[in-house]
């Protein structure tokens, strides 16, 4: 069975239009990304309707600069991966408008992926002695979930958040303490100046469900901290605001993700996703998993922000299973891990 197929990805779930070409689902030739964030930044976060329209404009040349780049034609392409959910429904549409309506100029095979199943695959792009099964962290700021992967393609998923993603209360308490958005890079930073242990923020549970995430409270406590201050007319520290506010989410991350290795009795650990960059959260990690002897794997900073090497890896996996979307293939904005 041939092995080095050349899988074309499509990635537009949010606010980077995207696309990448994989050989093998491991090599990758080209990784186009266009980022809309200085367009967003004016409005403190992603603006639907606008990330649509700029998907809309940049789509065709992404494409093209990434064939280019990788030194291919769409007549060499064996499959097109694109993402179909989970995402904003707008942006999501335009990718997959696009892969649909090259597959049927071409009659190129179309294989529709899981955003959140194309994070998880980014780490295969830099270990190749990765293999399932394993577990994985998924942190963004649209998830956060505590991932069982089984085989190439086949997922549990052992917690989520059950309000605010990681990455969602980055923003929001970034936000809060004038730094704007994109929130995680800029806390990380700032924090880094910061004392974590000046602030005793809380670190929430979920009852009943041991690997389950909530960062609803965390947030309202720094936002209560901050009125706090301000009745008292007390100066705010913004670097320990950041650095005790990143640390209680950092803990809670790792708390939870040892927690279930031992339990599983995991020697394999990944983590993705946007917040799979923060150097606190790597740092813990890192740490974490040499104590308890587990293998750690994380992908580098380009490939946890949303790209399409990723769900062009996840697609490579897919097409090797004899996975297959037809031209009904549409965007599913809440789209269920491990569902098709």
């Amino acid at each position: 069975m041939k092995e080095d197929y050349l899988i074309l990805g499509i990635e537009s779930s949010c606010d980077e239009t995207a696309a990448a070409v994989v050989k093998g689902g491991r090599t990758v030739l080209s990784n186009v990304i266009s980022s809309q964030i200085d367009i967003h930044t004016l409005y403190g976060g992603v603006v639907p309707e606008i990330a649509s329209r700029k998907h809309t404009e940049r789509i065709n040349q992404v494409i093209r600069q990434a064939l280019s780049e990788a030194g291919v034609k769409l007549t060499d392409i064996d499959a097109i991966a694109v993402t179909y959910g989970p995402g904003l429904v707008g942006a999501l549409l335009v990718g997959v408008a696009e892969a649909k309506a090259i597959s049927f100029a071409t009659g190129i095979d179309l294989i529709g992926v899981h955003h959140i199943e194309g994070h998880i695959s980014a780490n295969y792009i830099e270990h190749p002695d990765l293999e399932p099964p394993f577990l994985s962290l998924v942190v963004s700021g649209g998830h956060t979930h505590l991932v069982n992967v089984a085989d190439y393609g086949v997922y549990e998923i052992l917690g989520r958040t059950r309000d605010d993603a990681a990455g969602e209360a980055f923003d929001k308490v970034a936000r809060a303490i004038g730094l704007g958005y994109p929130g995680g890079p800029k806390i990380d930073k700032v924090a880094k100046e910061g004392n974590p242990d000046a602030i005793p923020f809380p670190r929430a549970k979920v009852e009943g469900s041991i690997y389950d995430f909530s960062f609803s409270g965390l947030k309202s406590a720094v936002l209560n901290y901050l009125n706090s201050c301000e009745m008292k007319s007390e100066t705010v520290s913004v670097p320990d605001v950041a650095a005790s506010f990143q640390k209680a989410v950092v803990d809670v991350l790792v708390e939870h993700s040892m927690e279930a290795c031992r339990e599983r009795g995991c020697k394999k650990f990944a983590i993705a996703g946007g917040v799979a960059a923060n150097s606190a959260l790597r740092a813990a990690m890192v740490d974490a998993c040499r104590q308890n002897q587990i293998d750690f794997y994380y992908p580098s900073p380009v490939y946890c922000t949303d790209n399409a090497a990723m769900i062009a890896v996840a697609g490579y996996y897919e097409y090797r299973k004899g996975v297959r979307s037809d031209l009904t293939l549409n965007a599913v904005p809440n789209l269920p891990l491990g569902e098709r």
